[in-house]
């Protein structure tokens, strides 16, 4: 897990108001396409879902909108890549921006999580497992979107038992 807080606004960062219960989505933001992932019921384990490519903001709603309503999600986290000082990059800008809207537009609350170096320890992951991560960018995408919600999953936990 990453031990950098990062300096979110408190609508994305309050933890006191995660759900207790219940599946959460993860995204991992992309200018191409975006990593998906999910978390069981009971928050134990996490797993990739197939990225989603990114055409249009209208398109990723409507993708992101189906998946939620699925897997009856109670929560969405988007990555927040920042630079490895902790400072802004311009993919920050856009993965606030994500979160704003899917804020206004879901019926879930929404959070930034850090993803620093989420990537490379996806590519890690996959390829011990034997995957190419040449062809398959979209694997690495949705792996590291996985660990964005582990890594969100344990920041709460720990939130909830300083509590």
């Amino acid at each position: 897990m990453q031990e950098i807080d990062t300096t979110n606004p408190p609508e994305t960062t309050e933890l006191s108001n995660v759900p207790s219960e219940g599946r959460i989505l993860a995204i991992d933001p992309g200018t191409k396409r975006c990593g998906v992932a999910v978390c069981d019921e009971l928050r134990i384990t996490t797993r990739p879902l197939p990225h989603i490519e990114r055409t249009s903001w209208k398109k990723l709603l409507s993708k992101i909108e189906a998946v939620v309503s699925e897997l009856d999600a109670k929560a969405l986290v988007i990555g927040l890549p920042l630079e490895s000082d902790g400072s802004e990059s311009p993919m920050s800008a856009e993965a606030r921006s994500m979160a704003r809207k899917f804020t206004l537009s879901l019926n879930i609350p929404v959070y930034l999580q850090d993803e620093r170096v989420t990537s490379y320890e996806a590519k890690g992951r996959l390829w011990q497992r034997g995957v190419n991560t040449k062809n398959s960018r979209g694997s690495v995408d949705s792996e590291a979107a996985s660990i964005i919600l582990a890594d969100f999953l344990d920041r709460v936990s720990q939130n909830r038992e300083r509590s």
